[in-house]
């Protein structure tokens, strides 16, 4: 059975990672098999911020390409080579730093890299909808509301949501287990036992 720890959590105060009530729970007899991270989106949005791009001119070595500078809320902005066409000096958007992994599917990514385009140093990624799996617009980057606050995590931006997931290897003398709530029961009998707690 899979339990949340989400939802666990909603019925007891406890500060306890993921792993940590896996160890717990398996002290308590209930045996953990497996403890996963479940993601609204493929990879969370880790590294991708709310940027506003400060300048923005045309590649000297192509005629689709642009040159931009982005603030994304570090001490100095980043250089970043732009394909799109609705890129443009003022815009807030929506930047994958150095070590993005964006998602073309559920298992398969690419990581977003320090590189050259065509001899111009780009150091991240101005992103499409589609692109960050927040949509299917794929017809320029995103251009967000002139008070989106720059450095702001994208995934708190946008509240993305995750949550780990506690698979309980159901013996047939614990059927009381076979709920958040009776779960939930051996986790507050445990810690009142180790930490003295009324929970």
């Amino acid at each position: 059975m899979k339990v949340s720890y989400k939802w666990l959590k909603e019925y007891v105060d406890t500060e306890l990672t993921p792993h940590e009530l896996d160890d717990l729970l398996t002290f308590s007899g209930l045996e953990i098999e497996d403890v996963e991270k479940v993601e609204t989106i493929p990879g969370g949005l880790e590294h991708v911020v709310i940027a506003e791009v400060l300048t923005c001119e045309p590649h000297p070595d192509s005629d689709h390409l642009h040159v931009t500078t982005v603030n994304v809320g570090g001490e100095t902005p980043l250089n970043i080579v732009c394909g799109a066409p609705n890129v443009a000096a003022g815009q807030k958007v929506v930047c994958a730093q150095i070590g993005t992994k964006i998602y073309t599917s559920d298992t398969e990514y690419y990581e977003i890299k320090k590189g050259k385009l065509r001899g111009v140093v780009s150091e991240g990624m101005l992103c499409a909808a589609d692109e960050l799996q927040l949509g299917s617009d794929h017809d320029g980057i995103m251009v967000l509301p002139a008070d989106a606050p720059v450095g702001m995590p994208a995934k708190e931006y946008f509240h993305v949501e995750e949550d780990y997931t506690l698979e309980v290897a159901i013996t047939a003398n614990r059927s009381d287990a076979t709920s958040h709530i009776g779960v939930a029961r051996d986790v507050v009998a445990v810690l009142n036992t180790r930490e003295k707690k009324n929970l």
